[in-house]
């Protein structure tokens, strides 16, 4: 019997927003988040389409009969056709010029897990009570932190923390990257947008990992950043690898459901 994902998940407006721009998808391989930004519903309308891309390119994945370098291929390409999809939109809709989206995706492959990751939505991975980021922050903050310009507490009030330097745009200007990690029975992975993590420190996501477990879990994760603000859309995406009869089917999250 093969592995698939169990995911709970819960996407939130927050306390200060009108509308919801983030999406996510939670299927048996394949779970995903995308945080949407722009103007007149364009955060909504590009996370929409990552996500739905994503959805259709599912099936595909899941075959039995591709390889693991096609497989690979298609996850890192599934970026530049959302990234022609944002473009086209936006030409065809004038209004909606300027959207753009994160993509946080993770895929179940036989042992292990691929991650395709473009923008400052988060994965990571909590295995034996060590929580661990796997995804890298694709944002001016980050490379700051790494020439040493910034220290970690000088970014938490920093006006441009949430600045990017990669997005799916339109403008083809993304380098995605493909990261793989081993995976079995029993591993957990979180999956959030920046509504989470700007609020909640990587220490009280993991007070609240020890001593909440599945929807319990992720309400409570929601619950204590509107405890503090809320300023953002938050969604979570708590993830169990689980035998394949206990998978959770496929269900569209946020504003991918609407």
């Amino acid at each position: 019997m093969g592995l698939a994902f169990k995911t709970y998940a819960i996407s939130d407006l927050g306390l200060h927003r009108d509308g919801n721009e983030d999406s996510a998808l939670a299927a048996p391989r394949i779970v995903a988040v995308a945080d949407g930004m722009g103007g007149h519903a364009g955060g909504e309308v590009a996370s929409k389409i990552a996500i739905l891309a994503l959805a259709d390119l599912e099936p595909i994945l899941s075959d039995a009969n591709i390889d693991s370098d096609s497989r690979e291929d298609l996850l890192l390409n599934i970026s530049y056709e959302i990234d022609k999809q944002i473009s086209e939109r936006s030409k065809a809709e004038p209004e909606l010029s300027g959207m753009g989206t994160t993509l946080t995706a993770l895929h179940l492959a036989e042992d292990s897990v691929e991650l395709l990751h473009i923008g400052d939505s988060r994965c990571y991975s909590y295995q034996d009570g060590k929580f661990i980021q796997l995804s890298y922050d694709h944002t001016v903050m980050q490379e700051l932190l790494d020439q040493g310009r910034l220290t970690p507490e000088e970014v938490i009030n920093h006006p441009q923390r949430s600045l990017l330097t990669q997005a799916l745009m339109g403008d083809s200007g993304i380098d995605p990257a493909l990261l793989i990690f081993p995976a079995k029975i029993g591993d957990n992975f979180l999956l959030c947008s920046d509504g989470l993590t700007v609020v909640l420190s990587d220490q009280e996501i993991t007070k609240l990992i020890k001593k909440n477990s599945g929807d319990a879990l992720v309400s409570a994760l929601v619950e204590a950043v509107k405890a503090k603000g809320a300023p953002d859309n938050v969604t979570v995406l708590w993830v169990e690898v689980v035998e394949s009869s206990d998978a959770t089917k496929k269900i569209l999250i946020g504003a991918a459901n609407e």
